[in-house]
């Protein structure tokens, strides 16, 4: 049995410890109506009650918004809402123009992670707040993140949980059964899901991330998908580097 009293506190004190270490009075989080941002805005209340919530619908089902303000007022969260509706629609046409077309599904839906973490680090630049990430270790593996989009943050208290482990983390801390366990969703696109996406469940996807087992279909696609997005889990490549010896002394 996972000790998860335990690694709240752990989380919590983690947590803390990079808030003081940058200097930060507080952090910004995107709510959303899935699992991850709201363990991560739960994890984030106990670290601080300098906690700012952001919604930010982009073309969204009206009751995703609905489920991020219920959970964000069970928190006692300070939210608010940043209609990004307008601001995609501009940019897309603007994109189109300059394209002389529209641009392919994919390239067009990652726009809205992109403005959504535009609007977090805006507003954490004003309030002199750290950005939480809320990407789980399932989706990290599968490169399932949008580069420069939910894929940066500044800090991540769930990035080594598979999506399994923040299902019972998010249980262990209150968060309501109905939104712990809604098909995973990034909301870009009408009736999308991770798992549809992804082409194989999260279920297969944890079991061979803890356990090794699979079936061959499914490890052929992981390590498929894992080496093609290599490029989403590191830095940017850079020629040469900073290192000198004056910096060597910092």
């Amino acid at each position: 049995m996972r000790e998860w009293h335990e690694e709240i506190k752990n989380r919590v004190e983690w947590i803390q410890r990079i808030l003081k270490d940058a200097g930060a009075k507080g952090i910004v989080i995107g709510m959303s109506s899935g699992k991850d941002s709201n363990t991560v805005a739960a994890l984030s209340k106990l670290a601080t009650d300098n906690v700012l919530g952001v919604v930010m619908p982009c073309d969204s089902v009206e009751t995703d918004k609905l489920d991020a303000l219920r959970v964000a007022e069970q928190l006692g969260i300070k939210t608010v809402v940043v209609n990004l509706k307008d601001s995609f629609s501009a940019l897309s046409q603007n994109l189109k123009e300059g394209m002389g077309g529209p641009l392919s599904l994919m390239a067009s839906a990652n726009i809205k992670p992109r403005l959504r973490m535009t609007t977090l680090y805006a507003l954490a630049q004003e309030m002199g707040y750290l950005v939480a990430g809320t990407d789980n270790l399932s989706e990290a593996v599968m490169g399932y993140f949008t580069k420069w989009g939910d894929g940066s943050f500044d800090f991540c208290p769930i990035s080594d949980l598979t999506a399994t482990e923040v299902v019972e983390l998010g249980k262990e801390l209150g968060i309501p059964k109905e939104i712990i366990e809604k098909a995973p969703s990034a909301g870009l696109w009408e009736g999308q899901t991770d798992e549809g996406e992804m082409g194989i469940s999260y279920q297969e996807i944890d079991t061979y991330i803890r356990l090794g087992i699979a079936k061959p279909d499914v490890i052929a696609r992981i390590r498929e998908v894992y080496h093609k997005t290599a490029h989403k889990r590191q830095l940017p490549y850079s020629y040469g580097t900073i290192d000198s010896p004056v910096l060597a002394t910092l």
